[in-house]
């Protein structure tokens, strides 16, 4: 890892990265609504460039002083390597980032999964998260996924799940009442993520998973998705914005059947 400050790398979020990274960001936290006063947030730390950026960004915001909140970095150790867990640390104390750090042993459990780990990983990760971030008081959480996660989840969904779904901005707890959880990089493009990383010469955690440490990256169905869209914009450069704006548009007299809070409901209701 090159030597840099913490001085150096907030410098680059405001000036040479401020357009494609803090704009976005306050974007998505004004049009959203994602912070409120006397929120208390958990920005939950995996270690990957995603949550560091985010964790960067979240204190960026709070010098402002628009809005009056509180900030936890909350980190859980799911059963890293010893090398993995010192190269979070390392990366939280050269970009001062304070750090809660808790334990699990999902990266465990997750392994004695037949099928779908990545999704039951996920699933267990934001289950403890919530449970420790309303232990310590916070009311929200905070998630790193971007711009590119929100397009491919759509695709996702529809070429493999049938369905037409969107990774919404926030959404409240249905498992742990009073509690949110919100995306503020939400309108970040990952390419301008990888670009302040290898700009500031850091280096992050991947997937960390000793799961997917067995397996080829390029086989997971949202590697298939990443190809598809980079295909797809060689022709169309518009793909990706339409396929967000896509979710912002949706015209319910054409569509047959939609679920509302659960139910199923179908166009020859209002025919």
């Amino acid at each position: 890892m090159s030597e840099h400050t913490k001085q150096s790398i907030e410098d680059s979020i405001r000036s040479r990265y401020h357009k494609e990274l803090f704009a976005p960001f306050t974007k998505a936290c004004r049009d959203y609504r994602l912070i409120e006063d006397g929120d208390k947030i958990a920005v939950c730390i995996s270690g990957g460039k995603d949550s560091m950026l985010l964790a960067k960004l979240f204190q960026e915001i709070q010098k402002h002083d628009k809005v009056h909140f509180e900030l936890l970095f909350l980190a859980m150790d799911p059963g890293y390597t010893e090398e993995n867990r010192e190269l979070l640390l390392r990366n939280a104390d050269l970009m001062g980032i304070p750090l809660t750090i808790f334990g699990s042993d999902i990266f465990e459990t997750a392994d004695t999964s037949d099928k779908g780990t990545c999704y039951r990983c996920a699933r267990m990760r934001r289950g403890y998260l919530y449970s420790k971030a309303k232990e310590l008081g916070c009311n929200k959480i905070a998630l790193g996924h971007h711009y590119d996660d929100v397009i491919e989840t759509i695709l996702m969904g529809m070429l493999y799940g049938g369905q037409i779904q969107s990774m919404m901005p926030k959404l409240r707890s249905r498992n742990y009442e009073g509690m949110e959880l919100i995306r503020p990089m939400y309108l970040i493009r990952e390419e301008d993520i990888c670009a302040w990383r290898d700009s500031n010469g850091l280096r992050f955690l991947d997937c960390a998973c000793r799961v997917t440490e067995r397996r080829e990256e390029s086989s997971s169905k949202r590697a298939e998705i990443k190809r598809l869209i980079a295909s797809m914009k060689k022709d169309n450069p518009a793909v990706e914005a339409n396929i967000f704006r896509s979710v912002e548009n949706v015209d319910l007299d054409t569509v047959i059947e939609y679920k509302k809070d659960g139910k199923r409901h179908s166009f020859l209701e209002d025919y």
